[in-house]
């Protein structure tokens, strides 16, 4: 018994010392053709107090002069910028991108944070104050507002609050009604495991059905992920599993220390509890109609495949969207994360379309 007890300790030993060594917690710098850094280059990983609450962040660019982008991640609680070793943007290359992870998340994780902060009304007012701080910082009378999944519920409301801080809002992955957006998800996925043979799927999905009120039965949300991966509607087109394709990944990320990992995945179980009930209020919130209206140009690309946020509601949505101007855009390849999926399109839509105020390649307008 003792060998076994020393050989699990010494595993474990093991185990943490490799993490220990995958996580220096430091940003890569960019660097120029002969290896110096790259003048007017900014890759820093910092802390700002927003709204009382320190808050951390990445601010990627090749130069810090390039017009600023806030992404505002997923979840509730999900940074994204980890992704970003595995699935490039390019962002960095045209844009002072600002990864910025909200209160209670990844580099802004807290044990102690308060609950009566927890809230949407909160997390819009500081994705508020987060333009603003960057507006200063970088002498910028305007940004770009992106907002991904959750960061599309808060982005989009934001954009409404405060219009004159934002030339664009981008919303990738729309959220729209996501309690309607559950029930798509739910049809399409028992068609899809009907016709791919895979009956074990499907009488799972039958014993778990989603209720149309909140909060969602319990049995359908630990079946949720799965099934959405399984079926290619889940965070991304082959994506298989969250567990090979999100939680395994997430070790391997340079840029945050071992402590900061383990601070992503328990910020990411708090901020999605019911203690919080932010879930909740995504999901019985219709955006459809709560916001109409912008005053500045909207966004939205969309994967076709994407029915974490289904894509036929975000399309409704777009339809009843009043904005100076407006465009629609279908990622043929993608799920949930076309800005990962398929990069080079979010490229080219952004520096022809976003940047020139245009919607040249727009699919709708």
């Amino acid at each position: 018994m003792l060998t076994i007890i020393s050989i699990a300790l010494t595993c474990i030993l093991i185990l943490v010392g490799i993490l220990l060594v995958w996580s220096p917690g430091k940003t890569e710098p960019f660097l120029d053709e002969n290896g110096n850094l790259l003048a007017g280059s900014i890759s820093e990983k910092i802390w700002v107090k927003i709204n009382g609450v320190e808050q951390g962040m990445f601010i990627k660019s090749k130069d810090r002069n390039n017009p600023v982008l806030l992404f505002v991640h997923g979840g509730p609680g999900m940074p994204e910028y980890w992704l970003t070793q595995q699935y490039p943007t390019r962002l960095e290359d045209y844009f002072t991108v600002v990864w910025w992870e909200q209160r209670g998340a990844g580099l802004s994780y807290n044990p102690d944070i308060s609950p009566e902060t927890m809230t949407a009304k909160q997390f819009v007012s500081d994705t508020l104050e987060v333009t603003n701080y960057l507006r200063n910082r970088f002498g910028k009378e305007k940004i770009y507002l992106m907002g991904h999944s959750w960061g599309s519920y808060l982005g989009i409301q934001a954009a409404v609050r405060a219009p004159e801080l934002f030339h664009a809002y981008i919303g990738i992955g729309q959220v729209s009604h996501q309690i309607e957006s559950e029930q798509l998800a739910y049809e399409y996925a028992l068609e899809y495991y009907r016709q791919s043979g895979n009956t074990k799927m499907v009488e799972k999905l039958k014993a778990a059905p989603p209720t149309a009120t909140v909060p969602l039965p319990a049995n359908y949300d630990a079946l949720r992920d799965a099934y959405m991966h399984g079926a290619g509607i889940g965070t991304t087109r082959d994506m298989n599993s969250v567990i090979t394709g999100i939680f395994l990944p997430s070790w391997q990320f340079r840029e945050y220390t071992l402590s900061e990992k383990v601070n992503l995945w328990r910020g990411k179980f708090i901020s999605r509890s019911p203690r919080f009930g932010l879930w909740d209020k995504v999901q019985i919130t219709d955006l459809a109609r709560q916001v109409t209206e912008l005053e500045i140009p909207v966004y939205f690309l969309h994967g076709k495949y994407d029915y974490t946020c289904a894509y036929p509601l975000a399309k409704e949505y777009f339809a009843k969207i009043s904005a100076p101007v407006k465009g629609f855009y279908t990622f043929d390849q993608s799920a949930h994360s076309p800005m990962f999926e398929e990069p080079e399109k979010t490229l080219q839509i952004l520096l022809e379309d976003v940047l020139a105020g245009t919607n040249n390649l727009a699919d709708i307008d």
